[in-house]
């Protein structure tokens, strides 16, 4: 995976602050935890920062 960036940080903060992203992790069904799940992952790099950043995916709940 490498080292984790301070650039890596800053892009997996606008992931948590992200209202779908929030919503997905937060509720874990409907459209957002779809979206999350099955679109943004691949695209959003945003969401791939903070799987590299936290170790889960971006759809995952917080412990």
């Amino acid at each position: 995976m490498g080292q984790i960036t301070e650039k890596d940080r800053a892009m997996a903060r606008r992931c948590v602050e992200c209202p779908v992203c929030r919503r997905a992790r937060r509720r874990q069904a409907g459209v957002a935890f779809w979206l999350v799940k099955n679109v943004e992952e691949g695209l959003c790099p945003f969401c791939r920062a903070y799987e590299k950043v936290y170790g889960r995916k971006a759809h995952e709940p917080a412990p």
